[in-house]
């Protein structure tokens, strides 16, 4: 009876062996698809990789090449393009149908005008405007008002172009009329005339002057008599990287890119 008893327990052992395998097995195929779903929601939570154009406004130049690298850094394997212009030849573009991912313009009316072709916008920054004259203020320009006199080379961006149509609304409101000698498609083109000496004075950006301090200094306009930019962000409908493009949109307005806005002397939106 005892070598019958033996021989049944070591049956069951080795039936019981057979069965614990595949649950063994059954166990470790579960981790490891657990793990594998891991690493695909740790992959998916970064921006996805993507060679994006945006559109911006002529007066983000020197600060969004500084963010665009920033954001490459930060995402190995996505590179920024920008292509800078006025406004409203950037909303030109886009009705033309221009291939580019994201857009970001100087004011939230040309925004508004692009509904139709655009995600939904986010303003990133605000700004203000100065007069800029040349460095050292040599005809004493000290305010809006003076901008009058007819002795006084003033040139100011065209009616079109956001930074022009806040250049007026601040002059009418000071019952200031001004005939400029010329007006530009873009601020930045503006400051030109002015750091060449072509003008001796023109509204421009508070951060458009601040990158030219060794060649024109910037007259403060007190807030009472000045306007508001604001600068909203989207996504193209016509984007090939959507998904991209919607990452860097909102990566504009994280803690590390609104210091690097700021730090250029752009206000919070």
């Amino acid at each position: 009876m005892s070598l019958l008893l033996t021989r049944r327990r070591a049956a069951a052992a080795v039936l019981t062996a057979a069965l614990l395998v595949p649950l063994a097995a059954c166990g470790n195929d579960d981790e490891k698809d657990a793990d594998s779903g891991s690493e695909a929601a740790s992959s998916a939570s970064g921006a996805p990789k993507a060679d994006l154009t945006v559109l911006a406004a002529s007066s983000l130049t020197d600060v969004f090449r500084e963010a665009g690298a920033a954001y490459e850094k930060a995402n190995p394997g996505t590179k920024v393009t920008f292509s800078f212009a006025g406004s409203q030849e950037l909303a030109a573009q886009v009705k033309q149908g221009a291939p580019a991912d994201a857009l970001v313009t100087a004011d939230t009316k040309t925004m508004d005008g692009l509904s139709g072709d655009t995600g939904k916008p986010t303003v990133i920054a605000r700004n203000r405007l100065v007069i800029a004259v040349g460095e050292g203020n040599p005809e004493k320009v000290e305010n809006l008002k003076d901008l009058a006199d007819p002795k006084l080379k003033v040139v100011l961006a065209a009616p079109e172009v956001p930074v022009g149509r806040y250049s007026q609304q601040i002059l009418d409101a000071q019952k200031t009329e001004v005939k400029p000698v010329s007006q530009e498609p873009n601020v930045r083109a503006v400051l030109s005339k002015v750091e060449l000496g072509e003008a001796d004075a023109g509204l421009v950006y508070k951060t458009d002057a601040a990158t030219a301090t060794d060649k024109v200094d910037a007259i403060e306009i007190p807030d009472a008599e000045n306007a508001i930019a604001s600068y909203p962000a989207a996504t193209l409908k016509a984007s090939e990287h959507s998904e991209a493009a919607a990452a860097f949109v909102a990566w504009l307005s994280t803690p590390q890119a609104q210091k690097i806005l700021q730090g250029a002397g752009f206000q919070q939106p």
